[in-house]
């Protein structure tokens, strides 16, 4: 069979799982909706978390970024995987034990504020629209390359997918597809990564392979006679301030991302909140300590196949001319010798490819069996899918919730709250795909804006508003305001309108952090010239850090 029969099928047969599993999930209240009934088991949720944390980013682009980047791609390594351990010790277990159904649920009641819970679903809405915009431009790449179709119709195929088992099924239909979800992208990934594991080293463990082999060495002599500088060489794109401050936002930004903290809602106590994080992070790791194996393959195989190639013999290549045809892979001669070379000089290099297809294109590239191809891009439809859904149930409860429940209309009925909540999921399943088909980025360099515009709006009124109690409202509104204000006009700025990163060289990756601490200080000082929280908030923020009582075993 060819990969494109094998694509169909696996992409038709996991699609067709997501909207079984959608349809038999269904619920008919808003607790089924919005936390799965608070009935989801550890161990589901916490492979349930790491799908919806896993995003496109991570299975799609983040091997990329390490591959073109080197050392310094490792920085989105880092600060999603240490974001995610903030987040289970630091956060997760205290918002569980609130037990409410939404993070501007938390600053609402927290701060005794209508105001603080209009600005954090207003921040929640801004950062899920930013972040989905990159899912959903992962969904039209893998359309584009596998299925030969427009990334357009790509997106909207993804598009009516999710809308179907989110807008059924609520959190409790996305909870029990994401499980299924992660299974496929996690084999998708490893799979390919074994097989070329063995093929370039001879062992089959990615993360030995590349620690106990010479294929780094070997690629940074290659780099080297090419006239690059050595892959494992740091700070090469990047400052090292630059690199600390995206490793940081990229932390404070992931334990502030509201649909995962979302996640800790849906289990039965705070316990199995504890549970599900760790059971996370043991599911994450199995991706993450592959990707700078897989990084490094990729970039050796691409040199390997087309540089020093002749430029006919090269597109002969099946994947060479599927991929040229997407875009996201150019080759040019520049010099009419009819030889393709890979140079550092822009004005000189001859094969052009994005980031983003790099995990994509490496089984083809490394001459691996059909189906495994297929099964990467069924992989890589089920990260951006699984994501793209938890987000849209934030901007969903945000607005159907946050505001309209709580702010505009207290008195609806759980009928017209359900009803309103998914309304406005197919809602913002129309903006998402505007967004999937105009992206203002690569994927994973929007999500890392997301990322930073979390970090400078809600981990820090979230990080005092459980070990502060003298935090109040005013002090946590003008704090979330200043720091997203002050992030997203530098990230719009240098983006779209071509201002240079004049704060130290930050770039817009890592300007999150300065966000962040402005809050924090804009938060902390308000919060002391102004009048404390009322008793009975200092008294629950007290209760929310209290040990439980010890249990009393009867003689």
């Amino acid at each position: 069979m060819s990969v494109e029969a094998w694509t169909y099928g696996l992409v038709a047969a996991t699609f067709g799982a997501y909207l079984l599993i959608g349809y038999r999930s269904r619920v008919h209240t808003t607790e089924g909706f919005y936390v799965a009934g608070r009935g989801i088991p550890a161990i589901f949720n916490g492979a349930a978390t790491a799908a919806d944390w896993m995003s496109a980013a991570s299975f799609i682009s983040m091997a990329g970024l390490i591959s073109f980047m080197g050392y310094d791609g490792a920085v989105y390594l880092m600060g999603w995987t240490g974001g995610y351990v903030l987040l289970a010790l630091l956060l997760a277990p205290y918002l569980r034990k609130f037990g409410k159904y939404t993070v501007p649920d938390f600053i609402g009641d927290r701060y005794g504020s209508d105001t603080a819970r209009l600005v954090a679903a207003m921040c929640a809405i801004f950062i899920s629209l930013t972040y989905v915009a990159g899912q959903m431009r992962g969904v039209g790449v893998v359309f584009s390359r596998f299925l030969g179709v427009g990334i357009g119709t790509g997106v909207l195929i993804g598009m009516t997918v999710v809308a179907f088992f989110a807008v059924l099924g609520g959190m409790k239909g996305i909870t029990w597809t994401q499980v299924a979800q992660y299974s496929i992208l996690i084999l998708a990934y490893l799979i390919p990564a074994v097989a070329i594991a063995m093929k370039l080293t001879g062992n089959p463990i990615p993360q030995l392979a590349l620690t106990s082999s010479d294929i780094a060495e070997r690629l940074n002599q290659i780099q080297l006679d090419l006239g690059f500088s050595e892959y494992t060489k740091p700070f090469q794109s990047k400052s090292m301030l630059d690199v600390a401050c995206i490793t940081f936002a990229l932390m404070a930004g992931t334990a502030g991302l509201p649909h995962i903290l979302v996640r800790f809602y849906t289990v039965r106590s705070v316990r199995a909140a504890r549970y599900s994080a760790g059971w996370a992070l043991l599911f994450i790791v199995l991706l993450y300590t592959t990707a700078p194996a897989v990084a490094i393959f990729a970039r050796y195989n691409l040199i390997d196949t087309l540089h020093d190639k002749p430029l006919a013999e090269a597109r002969a290549l099946d994947w060479v001319s599927s991929w040229e045809k997407t875009g996201l892979l150019n080759l040019e001669d520049k010099n009419g010798d009819g030889v393709l070379q890979l140079a550092p000089e822009p004005e000189a290099n001859e094969i052009l490819v994005d980031p983003d297809i790099i995990v994509l294109s490496t089984p083809e590239v490394a001459g691996l069996a059909p189906w495994v191809i297929a099964l990467v891009a069924a992989g890589g439809l089920a990260a951006a899918l699984s994501t793209a859904a938890g987000l849209l149930l934030v901007i969903s409860s945000s607005i159907a919730h946050d505001i309209y429940t709580k702010l505009i209309n207290p008195d609806a009925s759980d009928a017209q709250r359900l009803l309103v909540g998914r309304v406005m999921i197919l809602a913002a399943i129309l903006v998402a795909g505007y967004f999937g088909i105009n992206p203002p980025g690569f994927v994973g360099e929007v999500v890392a804006f997301a990322f930073g515009l979390a970090a400078a709006s809600f981990f820090p009124v979230i990080l005092l508003g459980i070990f502060d109690k003298r935090t109040n409202g005013t002090g946590a509104i003008t704090g979330m305001l200043l720091g997203l204000s002050f992030t997203a006009s530098y990230i719009i700025g240098n983006r779209f309108f071509g201002m240079e990163p004049w704060l130290f060289g930050i770039s817009a990756q890592g300007i999150g952090t300065v966000g962040l601490f402005l809050n924090l200080l804009a938060t902390f000082v308000i919060s002391r010239l102004t009048a404390p929280p009322p008793l009975e908030l200092q008294q629950l923020v007290e209760s929310l850090r209290a040990a439980p009582p010890p249990t009393r075993h009867s003689p």
